[in-house]
């Protein structure tokens, strides 16, 4: 016996193995979990990230004169300027830096008094 002859059974074999299990709806079962894999990604983590990063954009958009700001590497100041793209942070008295808009982090509440003075 040579070899094609053993190998053929095999293959027939596997052909009818696959023609049993369905075809098409075989298939339909076996790309089932992918998808819910991605349903629950979908609602559990891309959707609220995109739901932050939507009302950051607004907040840092809507940032303007007077408003106090948190950047990106934790500088404070209040709002002297606002620009297009830039705004400009008086971080003391005299003392005031420009930065790119993207780069704000938080837009916070006026401070009243600090407690310490």
């Amino acid at each position: 016996m040579d070899l094609m002859t053993f190998l053929i059974p095999a293959a027939h074999a596997q052909d009818a193995a696959g023609a049993a299990s369905g075809g098409a709806g075989g298939f339909i079962m076996s790309i089932l979990p992918l998808l819910l894999i991605f349903v629950v990604f979908w609602f559990l983590l891309i959707r609220p990230q995109q739901k932050r990063m939507k009302e950051h954009a607004a907040k840092v958009g809507a940032a303007q004169r007077g408003d106090t700001v948190v950047t990106g590497g934790g500088v404070v100041g209040k709002i002297t300027k606002v620009e297009d793209e830039y705004a400009h942070i008086e971080i003391s008295k005299g003392v005031t830096i420009k930065v790119v808009k993207a780069t704000l982090s938080d837009v916070v509440s006026p401070i009243s008094k600090p407690a310490n003075d």
